[in-house]
């Protein structure tokens, strides 16, 4: 069977394959081809969490659902494996990749993800003395290894409810959608992937200042091979420069994302088509309006996944009739209905005008007919002159005078 292209593949499907390229490439390492492929993927991701306009600068990690938690961790893992690029520029990767953790940092500082002190260190331009570096490392290292703790908590009792669910099962078999019920814990989930998402900004942070280091090193380096020729170092500086300048309008491009959003689809159940993968982004034009449904989002695709959504699905149902169709369909009915009804006028002038029906008209009122409306009047007047004749005026009110 064919590989599923990635435009083919719905968003979910395409931040967990980056995931597992990147967790590949972090503990054992893999090919330069695979991390090439996994930088594509997130790359796409990244690009179709822009389109669907799931974040927004007014908004806290409070205001996030659960679902789109784990987007937010799709910078970081393009920029760690960014930094893994086998190039001969390696200067020209390092910022690359600073370029994405820096986005990361500065969206999760928006989001309120980011501690207090890391702020302030960030914040100052001037580097900090030693024993400040020292203590703010420490406390770092003490925030990861609390993170980590947690998440292999969490993984743990996981394991515990599913080893006890199959335990259960031969003696009191779980009735359809039960089973849904005892896996489906949102808190839980919600807890991970905020967990997951501190332990990557220490993460990032400490990649941030070692690809710092780096790039300081490289570049004197690179200043001490240029030393020998004055020609070759301007052509150097001009090209240092116009990179400098890309990169700074690319920063601002990534910038305006979160201060100004991207153009969102403003069509909520094409949005959710996306997400689940019914639907592609670039169909975001084509698409039509769907009366709008009430219930869970998994009752829009027609599949009840538990009891929990089927007693949901019974609660806030409208009173009154939801509509048929769009405003834009019941436009394009009134349409079709008027062209009709414009086409039958024109056929009934053309009609009216035609030679034919003038002549059927002319014929209808011929002489023919005004002759036999005479007949009719002549005898009509004669057969009353008759009657008259018969019947004499006053004759019928004789009886009624004294004297008759």
């Amino acid at each position: 069977m064919g590989e599923v292209s990635r435009e083919e593949l719905p968003l979910p499907s395409l931040f967990e394959r980056g995931r597992k390229i990147h967790q590949i490439a972090t503990e054992s390492g893999c090919d330069p081809d695979a991390v090439r492929k996994g930088c594509e993927v997130l790359e796409k991701c990244e690009d179709m969490v822009g389109k669907l306009g799931l974040f927004s600068s007014n908004e806290t990690k409070d205001d996030i659902s659960t679902a789109n938690l784990k987007y937010i961790l799709v910078p970081y893992f393009l920029g760690e494996l960014i930094e893994k690029i086998a190039q001969d520029d390696r200067l020209q990767i390092l910022k690359a990749s600073q370029a994405k953790l820096k986005e990361f940092i500065s969206f999760c500082e928006i989001m309120e993800l980011v501690p207090e002190e890391e702020l302030e260190a960030v914040a100052q331009a001037k580097p900090t003395a030693f024993t400040d570096q020292r203590a703010r490392k420490i406390a770092r290292f003490k925030r990861q290894r609390a993170a980590e703790s947690k998440l292999q908590e969490i993984k743990e009792r996981k394991e515990r409810r599913g080893r006890s669910t199959r335990a259960a099962a031969p003696s009191a078999p779980v009735e359809a959608g039960e089973e849904d019920v005892l896996d489906d814990d949102g808190e839980e989930e919600r807890e991970a992937w905020l967990t997951t998402i501190s332990l990557a900004v220490c993460k990032a942070l400490d990649l941030l200042e070692m690809l710092k280091k780096e790039e300081d090193m490289l570049s004197a380096v690179k200043e001490r091979q240029l030393k020998g020729g004055e020609e070759e170092f301007s052509e150097v500086v001009l090209d240092e420069r116009s990179k400098k300048a890309e990169s700074w309008h690319r920063d601002a491009a990534i910038r305006a994302q979160y201060t100004k959003p991207a153009q969102p689809i403003t069509c909520a159940t094409f949005a959710q088509d996306v997400l689940e993968g019914r639907a592609k982004v670039s169909q975001a034009h084509e698409h039509k309006h769907q009366p709008m449904i009430f219930g869970p989002a998994s009752l829009v695709g027609g599949g009840l996944t538990s009891e929990r959504e089927r007693m949901a699905a019974q609660v806030f149902q409208p009173m009154h009739r939801l509509p048929t169709m769009s405003i834009e369909e019941a436009g394009l009915k009134e349409m079709e209905m008027m062209n009709k009804w414009q086409e039958m006028n024109v056929k009934l002038m053309e009609e009216a005008n035609s030679a034919w029906y003038k002549d059927n008209r002319k014929l209808g009122t011929s002489e023919n007919d005004n002759e036999d409306d005479d007949d009719d009047a002549v005898q009509k007047a004669r057969a009353f002159d008759d009657w008259k004749d018969d019947n004499p005026r006053g004759a019928g009110n004789k009886k009624l005078t004294p004297c008759g």
